[in-house]
Parts: C-alpha cells; structure tokens; sequence
C-alpha cells in the first residue's frame, strides 16, 4: 500500500553522491552562478518569515560567503535543479541581530512545521551532517584533528600513520504503535505538555535487530507481550542524529506494568477517546502521529487529521 513520505523524508533532492569524489567540487560549485548556499551557525539555519517562513538561499555573489573555505562548506546535491552547498558559519556574534532583510539564524525544531515541507527536509539533512561534523574534529582512534574530504561527506584523520576515516553517524531507533485491536497503548514523558501521549520509542541497541527491540522496549516501558510485528515506514529525526523505524505491533497481553523510569504513564486508549481530544496526540509531522493516525483511521469515521 502507498504511503506519502513522512515529514522530513522524500525526494526533496537529488542526492549525486557520485559529484562528491570530485577533489575539485568546490571550485567547480564557486564558479557556477547557479549555485544556491544556506548558512548555517551551529544547528541554526538562516531563515526569513516574509511573506511566509522559508530557508534563505543565498546566491555566491553574496558577501557573506565571500571568505568562506572550503572545509566549511559541505555538497548537499541539487535542489530544484541547482547545486545546493550548506556552509557552516563559525561567527557566534549578533545571531539574533541580524537585519531583517538578511533573515535571522533559527533552530529548525519549533520552526519546521512552518517551513515548506521540501526545505525542512533539506534543513533536516543539513542539520544532521553538522552535528556530525562538529562531534567528530578530532580522530576517535588517535585524537588528530580530522580533515573533510568527499565534499564534506567524510572526514579523515589527519595523522599519516593513522588515516582513519569517519563517515555521518546514523542512530536507529524503534517506534511502535501497539494495539489490542480496538485500543492503542500510548505512553507520556513527564516533561512532556499536559496531556500529551505518544507511542513507545527507544533506540536499538549493539547486537539487537530492529524487532528484537520494539519487544524489549514494549516490555521495558509498559510490560506489554508482542505477537505480530509489522514495518510501517521511517523518518530522519535530526536532533541530532535519529532514523526513527516506525512499526505497528499487536498486543498478547494487556496489563500495563511500567518497568523503567522512562515513562510517567501509560495506557490504553480507544479511537472515541481519542477523537474526544484526550489524549492530545502530538505534532502532524511526526512519524508517531503518522502510526497513530494509520490505525485510527482503520477505524473511525473521521480521519483523524479532522479531529485533531
């Protein structure tokens, strides 16, 4: 069956990985007047609100990007048919003074619901290779400094006898909308809105597939016995570095029993219950309500884009 790509994912951009091994990208990227770069300062992007919330694509001839090195600029592919470079702004200065004809440095997390889809996940994707980046200046195995090669997509130690190689860092995670058939158990952080559930998470961990640990998470945080495990779909979670592997799992037991300290709560909620706003189900964008509303609208009708 079809499902539209979650937020963050999809063909948003043509990736050309091949482009990378060019030693000359750089150049070859400056002297293209088609070129578009975003700006980033840390893991905030620029950004303008007018007329409307989008990424601020600057064009080379920008002074901004006049100094810019190429150890600070990364090949992210091409967007709407245009090479597209992030390059990473090492100034810490003035970042919520900027002009507001030049935009304003801002975190992508509160603001990527008001983005076009298509930028956040361009930003999404940007975000996640500068995590990267910056946790990992300095070899793991010698501690010498690394040097980006493969237009930022690798980063090499800089140590001659060594010469390891890093590539961008990938965290999975589980997330699984468990259901008895007519209820799905939903769990709550504490530092979480009032009234807001979601479904279980967690990250996979060394020697563990993907279904061995939408198990023992289910397990560990509401006490709950699995049957039946089945893919949904993913979704890039940058913050900072998740792919979170969405799945839908029917319950053999229904006594919740919290074993760990992860969850304040946790219970089973029917669709009218949650038609009835309670529990607030959060964001649209997120691949948690993607599974939630998948199994509501197998049953209930309104969706549950509708009702929420």
């Amino acid at each position: 069956m079809y499902r539209p790509p979650n937020f963050f994912a999809g063909p948003y951009l043509d990736r050309n990985a091949w482009e990378r091994d060019d030693t000359a990208w750089f150049e070859v990227a400056r002297n293209d007047t088609r070129t578009r770069y975003i700006l980033a300062r840390g893991t905030a992007h620029l950004v303008v609100h007018e007329p409307a919330p989008h990424v601020v694509f600057l064009g080379g001839d920008d002074p901004r990007l006049a100094l810019v090195e190429e150890r600070h600029a990364v090949l992210l592919g091409w967007f709407d048919g245009a090479r597209c470079v992030l390059v990473e702004d090492e100034t810490r200065d003035g970042d919520a003074d900027s002009p507001p004809h030049a935009g304003r440095f801002e975190e992508l997390r509160p603001l990527s619901a008001e983005l076009p889809e298509r930028e956040a996940g361009l930003l999404a994707y940007a975000r996640a290779l500068s995590v990267w980046r910056a946790r990992h200046r300095y070899c793991g195995a010698c501690g010498a400094p690394t040097r980006p090669t493969r237009a930022g997509h690798a980063l090499v130690c800089s140590n001659l006898s060594c010469r390891q190689e890093s590539f961008p860092r990938i965290d999975p995670a589980i997330i699984v909308l468990v259901t008895d058939g007519e209820r799905a158990l939903l769990g709550r952080q504490a530092s979480w809105p009032q009234g807001r559930y979601s479904t279980i998470a967690g990250f996979v961990e060394p020697g563990e597939s993907v279904e061995d640990a939408v198990a023992r998470e289910v397990m560990e945080e509401a006490g709950i016995a699995l049957g039946e495990i089945t893919y949904h779909s993913s979704q890039p979670w940058p913050f900072p570095s998740s792919l979170m592997l969405g799945f839908v799992a029917r319950a053999t037991s229904t006594a919740i029993s919290r074993r760990d300290s992860e969850l304040e709560d946790a219970q089973w909620f029917s669709r009218a219950n949650i038609a009835s706003g309670h529990p607030r189900v959060g964001a649209r964008t997120s691949i948690s309500w993607r599974l939630i509303e998948t199994w509501f609208n197998e049953g209930w009708p309104v969706p549950l884009a509708r009702v929420s």
